[in-house]
């Protein structure tokens, strides 16, 4: 009982409201006389496809955006670069002032429509919280834990991998958890420039006038963001040092 207490209450909840959502869509569909367009759209065999793409899109994009961003941030917090900060916080958060249709549009002209330009627009539009967090997760570590550290006879590589960085954990974890929501949500529009993803039912749906297919797009995009930020809220539980919150 009292492990139950210690336990956040989003871990919990969350998956609660995931259900509650998922068991209601079911049971709305269920209720539900589809056109044979929506049929075809919602038939398990093309949803499954259009899922799966959309997570491959979302996955993709994260593993990219987590190679520079993080790298990029611990480099950034170094003395030698330090000067630098502004200006790469700056670049990245173009990719938040543009609008995502017209950020991926601008893709198109340079490398064309598909799964690729999809990925570079995602990766522009989802670096920042990452690399912001990185940043301000390592100025957050105690100067005099470092200090400390650095008196034992650590070498400024191993403070950073086992003093400053697991310290920034948190905080590190929390940006990519945003990125990820981000992505998933952006990623619908992919479907602007060729790239499968669950953006193509909303956008059959509105073209064709079909609510239907459209609500169902509609539901199952925050599903899927539900699901990924609870799975992510679990790496981030799982990886943080006890005492560390």
């Amino acid at each position: 009982m009292n492990r139950l207490r210690r336990v956040p209450i989003d871990v919990w909840f969350e998956p609660i409201i995931i259900l509650v959502v998922g068991i209601g869509y079911i049971f709305w569909y269920r209720s539900q006389e589809f056109t044979a367009t929506e049929q075809a759209s919602l038939g398990w065999d093309n949803l499954r496809t259009t899922i799966l793409e959309h997570v491959r899109l979302t996955v993709v994009a994260t593993v990219i955006v987590v190679v520079v961003a993080i790298p990029l941030g611990i480099a950034l917090t170094r003395p030698a670069l330090k000067r630098f900060e502004p200006i790469a916080v700056n670049i990245a958060n173009i990719g938040q002032a543009a609008p995502a249709v017209g950020l991926l549009v601008l893709f198109t002209f340079w490398l064309g429509t598909g799964f690729r330009t999809a990925i570079v627009g995602l990766v522009v539009y989802a670096i920042l919280p990452i690399l912001q967090n990185t940043i301000v997760g390592l100025r957050q570590v105690d100067q005099r834990t470092i200090e400390a550290s650095r008196g034992i006879g650590y070498s400024g590589a191993r403070t950073l991998f086992q003093v400053e960085l697991p310290l920034a954990v948190p905080v590190i974890l929390n940006g990519v958890r945003t990125a990820l929501v981000i992505l998933v949500g952006t990623a619908t529009l992919s479907t602007f420039i060729g790239a499968t993803s669950l953006g193509t039912l909303i956008t059959t749906g509105v073209t064709l006038f079909l609510p239907k297919l459209l609500i169902s797009g509609a539901i199952l995009v925050g599903l899927l963001a539900l699901i990924i930020d609870w799975l992510g809220r679990l790496v981030e539980l799982a990886a943080t040092p006890r005492g560390v919150s």
